[in-house]
């Protein structure tokens, strides 16, 4: 089976529906790597978008945790100390959540249960990348697959990653670490990405759209 793996959405639910017009859910195993919400529109309808494809393809579809994720999760719990989440997105999402409050408590447990990475013995997807730090599973590294900036580690398989906004709203491969960057951007007005992957690694093809203007105001 091939993977369809999106990069960061951020809220911008139209283009996200745009975009998951072309996963093959026969064919294709779909990976979200993170930061669903914050910053975009409508942070609490694509929440619930993933968790309904979720739901209805138990098998095909896996979305992962992103920083953002941490911080919501931060902010509501407690746990893990303080975070400076509301300025990077977050009070933008307590006002959206502020207007829909059922969907808060469901919608943070499932976003506590998102797993770190995905991988098979040729692909490993993840937020941020694997660099060469010890613990890259913490969620406290700094260094850490929810974190990184910077340089990746070759870690032997193809790393698909976003978290750091390519600047021209176009995927960004790095031959060294053999590392694929997706996060293009779409909450800046660029475009949210899915890049088609055979499950042994070979990038077949990346699909970008154009941000849906009702999804963010941070591209005018």
């Amino acid at each position: 089976m091939n993977l369809f793996v999106i990069g960061d959405v951020h809220g911008c639910y139209h283009t996200f529906q745009e975009l998951l017009q072309h996963w093959q859910p026969q064919q294709e195993l779909l990976i979200q790597l993170g930061d669903l919400m914050d910053r975009g529109n409508f942070s609490p309808e694509t929440v619930a978008l993933a968790m309904q494809l979720a739901a209805d393809h138990p098998e095909q579809a896996v979305f992962l945790k992103g920083n953002h994720e941490l911080g919501m999760l931060r902010h509501y719990t407690k746990i893990g100390g303080p975070t400076t989440w509301l300025n990077w997105g977050g009070n933008l999402t307590v006002q959206q959540y502020e207007k829909q409050p059922a969907l808060l408590g469901p919608h943070l447990a499932w976003i506590q249960e998102r797993p770190l990475v995905w991988q098979n013995d040729h692909v490993v997807v993840s937020h941020a990348g694997f660099a060469d730090t010890p613990n890259p599973l913490s969620e406290a590294n700094a260094d850490g697959v929810l974190w990184r900036r910077g340089p990746l580690r070759n870690v032997g398989k193809l790393q698909v990653i976003g978290h750091t906004p390519t600047l021209d709203g176009e995927p960004l491969f790095d031959p060294e670490s053999n590392a694929l960057n997706i996060d293009t951007a779409a909450v800046y007005g660029r475009t949210l990405t899915g890049a088609r992957i055979s499950s042994t690694g070979e990038l077949l093809q990346t699909l970008s759209i154009p941000t849906h203007a009702v999804d963010s105001e941070r591209g005018r």
